[in-house]
């Protein structure tokens, strides 16, 4: 048995645990899934992306990567903000309408209509509802679904501006 020849292999193992130790990130910089709308709904999303604030319930800006103008984040761990998702299977849940789902309810913020749902991890996610295009806002672990007032009410005047009131697309 030539011993030399698996040596190259075991002497590997420590530079790739190395490499991959380098890989991640200790910046607890945000990563999100960028959404692929359609062109109409494309455009409004990069209109609202030019009038989101800079701050948003004393948190800054901080776009998670890879960075769009369908996405936006504030503060860290981060508030974001994707456009162009597409429709909540709950949006259209009639148990939501009647007020029957204890993880999902309509309301409305500022002029503008959400959907609101707590996801199984216990976080909040918002998404807007009688515009062209959705909009969803997602809060991170340990800011409750009350706390999403101050965020809603910080772009609301965005949402307002740049994402007329409408049917959105089906996708």
């Amino acid at each position: 048995m030539n011993i030399f020849r698996h040596r190259p292999l075991g002497l590997l193992a420590p530079v790739l645990l190395i490499a991959v130790a380098g890989c991640s990130s200790a910046d607890d910089s945000a990563t999100v899934a960028v959404p692929s709308p359609d062109a109409s709904t494309a455009k409004v999303c990069r209109d609202l992306h030019r009038v989101l604030p800079a701050k948003l319930d004393g948190r800054g800006r901080h776009d998670p990567e890879p960075r769009s103008a369908y996405t936006a984040g504030w503060g860290s761990p981060a508030i974001i903000l994707r456009c162009g998702v597409a429709r909540p299977p709950k949006m259209v849940d009639p148990k939501v309408a009647e007020g029957k789902d204890r993880d999902a309810m309509a309301g409305g913020v500022d002029g503008v209509d959400w959907l609101m749902e707590k996801q199984g991890d216990g976080t909040w996610r918002f998404t807007t509802a009688g515009r062209v295009a959705y909009v969803q806002v997602s809060l991170p672990e340990g800011m409750s679904g009350p706390d999403g007032t101050p965020v809603l009410t910080g772009i609301a005047p965005a949402v307002k501006e740049a994402i007329p009131e409408g049917i959105a697309s089906m996708r």
